[in-house]
């Protein structure tokens, strides 16, 4: 297994980085292992399977016609 030292570390994100650790009951090695393997995953997946993703949550939601028109909402709000 590899080594890695990141050196000049801002003083928060060593703090956030810290607090996170402990709310999940983590060492901080552990959970700064976890977010880069989170990191890598979503960087993993080509775009085009991204965005074919999105297109089909998009359809599977339907036009909802009872949401008024904000154009309309903000016109009659200024006329107040």
């Amino acid at each position: 297994m590899a080594t890695l030292h990141v050196r000049n570390v801002p003083d928060g994100l060593m703090a956030n980085l810290r607090e996170r650790a402990r709310l999940r009951r983590r060492s901080l090695s552990t959970e700064i292992i976890s977010i880069l393997e989170g990191a890598a995953e979503r960087d993993a997946v080509p775009v085009a399977e991204l965005l074919e993703r999105i297109h089909a949550r998009l359809a599977c939601q339907p036009l909802r016609s009872d949401v008024p028109d904000s154009v309309e909402l903000i016109r009659e709000d200024r006329e107040r």
